[in-house]
């Protein structure tokens, strides 16, 4: 894969200063797009025509390991990793700049051009609609989905802790985001639920560049799996799991 949009390396910003990433995120925002621009990946992926990556990290000590994943339906048909030193701590809305030039470089290292990269972070979720998802969806000017496990910022519509599966629930942003207050910027997302004994919260799914919310999530339903991770992502975090153990 190829960087279309260098300026928006997230190495290319001294992050030390808050300031100027904040302000490379607002860029990105800009050039996001969250409606559809392609009409194939979710009855693609369903019918195993569509290239879907999967990605995700791991921390072994002071280093970040990236692990991507690509599957058409369920055959993998590539993987690739790198690893490089964590450039700056963990920070709420800036987990581009930690994790994002490993993400690149192991995006750059794939011998396949995906239809649809889905991450484990936010998209437009996100208090300047830029989280890891919009980054490297932009960066490399590709469909792109986040995928998060807890909500950054927004505001569901409705209650999120007894939803079935494949049920959603609308996010809508509220002040803490410079998307306007109401707009529908995700949606809570239960891909799996278990016994009332055993309840599982869910995903929150945000575009991050070329989707709209409807979309991405009928791309996470469409990719499958049997566990609240869907299929992806929990191939990409297995890999990672791998490449830490051999560190």
């Amino acid at each position: 894969m190829r960087v279309v949009e260098p300026r928006f390396r997230p190495d290319r910003v001294d992050t030390d200063s808050r300031e100027a990433m904040e302000a490379m995120q607002s860029e990105i925002a800009d050039a996001a797009v969250f409606n559809d621009e392609l009409g194939l990946i979710p009855e693609s992926i369903r019918q195993g025509d569509a290239l879907v990556a999967g990605v995700d990290q791991a921390f072994p000590g002071d280093r970040a390991v990236s692990a991507v994943v690509v599957l058409r339906g369920d055959e993998v048909v590539a993987r690739s990793s790198a690893v490089e030193p964590q450039s700056m701590p963990y920070v709420p809305g800036l987990l581009a700049f930690r994790e994002g030039p490993p993400i690149i470089a192991a995006l750059e290292s794939l011998d396949v051009e995906p239809d649809v990269v889905v991450l484990d972070g936010s998209g437009r979720i996100h208090y300047r609609e830029a989280g890891i998802a919009t980054h490297i969806g932009v960066c490399f000017d590709i469909p792109s989905i986040g995928v998060a496990k807890n909500l950054l910022c927004g505001q569901p519509t409705g209650p999120t802790d007894e939803l079935v599966a494949g049920e959603t629930v609308p996010i809508e942003a509220d002040e803490s985001m410079t998307a306007p207050s109401g707009t529908i910027v995700g949606r809570a997302y239960q891909s799996r639920q278990f016994s009332d004994s055993k309840r599982i919260n869910p995903l929150y799914v945000s575009p991050g560049h070329r989707l709209s919310v409807a979309t991405a999530v009928e791309c996470l339903a469409a990719s499958g799996g049997e566990y609240k991770l869907p299929r992806p992502i929990r191939l990409a975090d297995q890999y990672a799991d791998e490449l830490r153990s051999s560190l």
